[in-house]
């Protein structure tokens, strides 16, 4: 008898983390239908791996219902920073069970109950969606993403500095997205992690003078470490955010500032069954590139 092939609904298959979801599913051998939101968006998305992709409108609940009707799954990350971005995940909460999907995968946030941080409090309402549906459900608290170096790793390269908005002194918990996307491709293809909340951390928490001296050793000259005020740091980085969501990433970059951040490798491993990539192999990928 034929393997059951299931259908995942992709939010974010073309966008910077959330498209390296798809090939994840597709070597599991599920069939990824993308999300997204225009006719370029949808060639994009096929050019990733997805099989077919759908237009459709976070905002918009009967194109989300249309979207994930023959589903089994959905896997959903918010758009960074949007004032809204609590509505659109209950939109999609709500449409998956009324198309009769199975399984739901959030990426949320590590430690998603600090909600005195924007971007923690708006995935709180989404996970008590889910917690209240009739879903499978899966939440994922992934910590800093390896993947936000790339803005910096331009002039780590060009001028050997490392500039972050925070003092070199600052350890953070980080993660490489591609790990917690074959984290998300298990529990949509498999049961074992449903109904599970998971924190997701790759080994070690590295301040930015570890990370410049990883990245002086993988390109072979000296990179140094400098803590940026936020407005310069934007100005080196560009982040693709406007006035507002930079107001809320400011405040991301001051709790670092003052805390830093947490998280255990423990469960990540024992997910996977293989130790996480690290942030010394991200760094190494990145200066070969």
């Amino acid at each position: 008898m034929e393997q059951h092939r299931p259908t995942v609904l992709v939010v974010g298959a073309t966008g910077r983390v959330a498209a390296l979801v798809v090939p994840a599913l597709v070597r599991r051998g599920a069939t990824v239908r993308a999300l997204v939101r225009s006719e370029s968006g949808r060639r994009q998305a096929i050019g990733n791996g997805a099989a077919e992709a759908v237009v459709a409108d976070l905002r918009d609940p009967p194109s989300l219902r249309r979207a994930a009707v023959g589903a089994d799954g959905v896997f959903h990350i918010g758009p960074a920073f949007q004032a809204d971005e609590t509505q659109m995940g209950c939109n999609l909460v709500a449409a998956a069970q009324q198309a009769g999907v199975r399984k739901f995968v959030f990426s949320s946030v590590i430690q998603p109950t600090h909600v005195t941080l924007a971007n923690h409090a708006s995935k709180v309402p989404v996970e008590a969606a889910l917690f209240e549906s009739k879903l499978e459900y899966t939440l994922l608290h992934p910590a800093n993403f390896f993947q936000n170096l790339r803005g910096a790793w331009p002039g780590m390269a060009r001028d050997g500095v490392f500039a972050e908005p925070y003092p070199v002194h600052t350890r953070i918990a980080r993660v490489d997205y591609r790990d917690v996307a074959e984290v998300a491709a298990i529990a949509l293809t498999e049961d074992r992690l449903a109904y599970g909340s998971f924190e997701l951390c790759a080994p070690g928490r590295f301040n930015p003078q570890e990370i410049a001296a990883m990245a002086g050793e993988a390109l072979g000259r000296p990179v140094a470490a400098r803590e940026l005020d936020f407005e310069g740091w934007v100005e080196r980085t560009r982040p693709p955010y406007d006035a507002r969501q930079l107001q809320l990433l400011s405040k991301v970059h001051a709790h670092y500032a003052a805390h830093g951040l947490g998280g255990n490798a423990l469960t990540l491993e024992a997910i996977l069954g293989r130790a996480p990539r690290t942030l010394a192999q991200y760094i190494r990928e990145l200066a070969a590139a």
